[in-house]
């Protein structure tokens, strides 16, 4: 699937609606934190959630296996299969799936799963122990009071971390500023980014000062990865929506409109004149429920609308969705541009993760090397991995 589709074809050919991702500007997207995490000193693991393409992920170190973070284990799996070997399972683990974590350790794969409490320690040494096998794990800690992970001053650290030492396992402790994504200016970012690096670090200072080996200090999103200015202390740098960007993170300053990589294709279907909408093929199945811009000072709706060249046409949004439907209204309530039914327009997604979740595969094109005409050609079809 990886190679160009034996007759030539263009964004005028397939239907609609459709994943699109333009490699141009996702290696352009790759190389500038690449560039980053070099001058940082730190070693990048993208977290391939975003893209779930062995595809994307071989432009990433010009098709070297890289550390890489997954979401599931079917995604660990997916990328075990493709020969990647050092793999982070970022979602705490549930015990019952640590025959399939042993499955792949046995294979080779240094797999690292993620806790955040005595009791998953308690499963991950138990099952280690009856394995004969270590199971790298990590702390999760929690630096903005979003989502799970243990602060810094909660007795429960040093209990989990002497738990998973005795057995072994005790491979470090990761974190993730999620509320970064909150971070409206390069100062808060930078703010972020510098907390989520202290917390990581004190954490680990915590665990040594108990007699507790930290070997890896995992920290990371795409807001903090591109705002960090001092990763001392720090193994690794994790991001994963950078790849693709999408309107939240170019809401956010993080990027441009033009770095976004991922677009959906759909087709005009009908008018509604009296209501001032253009119908399209694509509603909230093509491009997520995903509002992340609703918080945000311009809200961008569902996405922005471009023609198939990636030109933005005026002030075009698309303001609604039903499972099928995609609904496109000016922003300022004038008459909506002359499209007629059967034209072929491109959507800029809010979450570029959830919007790509929703297709089995991307068709790829190049904007460095499209012409002048109608439509980009389309390069090779990439196949998606399982999300579960």
């Amino acid at each position: 699937m990886n190679t160009a589709p034996a007759t030539a074809r263009t964004l005028a050919d397939p239907d609609t609606p459709f994943a699109v991702v333009d490699v141009h500007k996702t290696l352009r997207n790759i190389e500038r934190l690449a560039t980053r995490a070099d001058r940082l000193g730190v070693t990048l693991r993208p977290h391939v959630k975003t893209a779930k393409s062995l595809d994307v992920a071989a432009l990433m170190h010009g098709g070297a296996r890289c550390p890489v973070t997954v979401s599931t284990l079917a995604e660990a799996e997916a990328f075990a299969d493709g020969g990647y070997t050092d793999i982070t399972y970022a979602v705490g683990i549930d015990p019952h799936k640590l025959p399939r974590v042993i499955a792949l350790l046995r294979r080779g794969v240094r797999l690292r799963v993620l806790l955040d409490s005595p009791e998953q320690a308690r499963s991950v040494a138990d099952a280690a122990h009856r394995a004969g096998i270590a199971i790298p794990a990590l702390i999760e800690i929690d630096c903005d009071g979003h989502r799970g992970g243990l602060t810094t001053d909660a007795p429960a650290l040093i209990e989990t971390g002497r738990l998973l030492h005795r057995a072994g396992c005790l491979d470090g402790v990761l974190t993730h500023a999620g509320e970064s994504y909150a971070a409206h200016t390069p100062e808060e970012q930078r703010l972020a980014a510098k907390n989520e690096r202290d917390t990581a670090v004190a954490a680990a200072g915590k665990l040594r000062a108990a007699g507790l080996p930290v070997a890896v200090v995992s920290v990371g999103s795409t807001p903090t990865a591109h705002a960090a200015e001092d990763l001392t202390g720090v193994t690794e740098l994790r991001a994963g929506n950078y790849v693709f960007f999408d309107l939240v993170m170019a809401g956010l300053g993080v990027c441009r409109i033009d770095d976004l990589a991922l677009s959906v294709v759909v087709t005009v279907i009908g008018h509604r004149p009296e209501h001032g909408w253009i119908v399209t093929d694509g509603g909230w199945m093509a491009m997520s429920r995903d509002r992340g811009t609703a918080g945000q000072p311009q809200d961008q709706g569902y996405g922005l609308v471009t023609d198939l060249n990636g030109t933005l046409l005026g002030n075009l949004v698309m303001t609604a969705a039903s499972q099928e439907h995609g609904t496109l209204t000016t922003r300022d309530g004038i008459t909506p541009p002359d499209l007629p039914i059967g034209t072929r327009l491109r959507i800029l997604p809010n979450h570029a993760c959830a919007t790509a979740a929703q297709h089995h595969g991307y068709h790829i094109i190049d904007s460095a090397r499209s012409g002048a005409g109608p439509a980009p050609a389309i390069e090779a079809c990439w196949p998606r991995v399982t999300g579960w």
